[in-house]
């Protein structure tokens, strides 16, 4: 009885949205929008609201089959990843593709996981679009780079531990290391740094990082299918990460002080996993 008491006041909750001053999603435009770390749960109200409007869905490979699924059945879904080491197809493609469903009068919602502008090539995608004067708008997303690592009980900022954090790629646009980081500030910057698409290149830059004055027995954590039921964290050190093999995949790299707070915040166990949406 209490679980239909529950359901029935959740779904008068949501229904309360139903009259909201949201934004309409123009024929003819694009919502650049970020699907959130993993748990389609995390997306914002105005993605959820965009999901409802849009007439075709171009995604990444990192945006949840669930995410999806609450778009209605007759909305085009175009796949539109990149992933490392894979045919994928080429941004400039993508942009192409966003700007002629665009001009044929379309709604289209381009949905990227994490947050559009965080390593998301979101930035690119909007200038070609501005270029070809598509109306657009920015629909910011939670960052794997911070609530990919909530998930894994590691607060990307503690006022005991770092003042600053560095965000890194750990790959240019050829799929190799980074060749225009310089490495000695990049170690230097700040006590705590957090690579996006990393593990590829995990050893390479390891090395770099050990050979720019890092010390080898800092802690290192990887949260791989973050703010998943699938998740999983490899906690190891700076100097141990260039041997790690079979790390799973999507995963965000942190290193630095903040991983030690796992041993108490690690708050995802358990029934914790246990529902879809987050």
């Amino acid at each position: 009885m209490f679980g239909w008491i529950r359901k029935r006041r959740r779904a008068a909750h949501f229904a309360a949205l139903d009259h909201a001053d949201f934004p309409p999603l123009q024929p003819g435009t694009v919502w650049l929008v970020g699907a959130g770390p993993g748990g389609p749960g995390l997306v914002s109200l105005l993605a959820y609201h965009a999901l409802g409007q849009a007439d075709v869905i171009v995604h990444d490979a990192l945006v949840s089959p669930d995410l999806l699924a609450m778009a209605p059945t007759h909305v085009e879904r175009i796949f539109a990843g990149k992933r490392g080491g894979r045919p994928s197809p080429k941004q400039t493609d993508i942009s192409l593709q966003l700007i002629a469903l665009a001009q044929a009068n379309r709604r289209v919602l381009r949905l990227k996981g994490g947050d559009p502008y965080m390593f998301g090539r979101g930035g690119e995608e909007a200038g070609a679009l501005a270029a070809a004067g598509v109306p657009f708008r920015i629909v910011p997303g939670i960052s794997a780079g911070l609530g990919g690592l909530a998930y894994a009980g590691i607060p990307v900022t503690h006022r005991d531990t770092n003042q600053a954090v560095l965000f890194l790629t750990g790959h240019d646009e050829t799929g190799a290391v980074p060749h225009g980081v310089n490495w000695p500030a990049v170690a230097g910057a700040a006590p705590v740094i957090v690579m996006f698409m990393a593990v590829k290149h995990l050893g390479p830059i390891a090395e770099k990082l050990l050979a720019a004055g890092r010390p080898g027995d800092e802690r290192l954590a990887i949260v791989s299918h973050a703010a998943t039921p699938q998740q999983s964290v490899i906690e190891t050190t700076l100097a141990e990460a260039a041997s790690l093999r079979d790390v799973p995949t999507p995963a965000i790299v942190v290193l630095g002080p903040v991983s030690q707070y796992r041993d108490s915040l690690d708050w995802y166990v358990g029934e914790m996993r246990g529902h879809i949406f987050g």
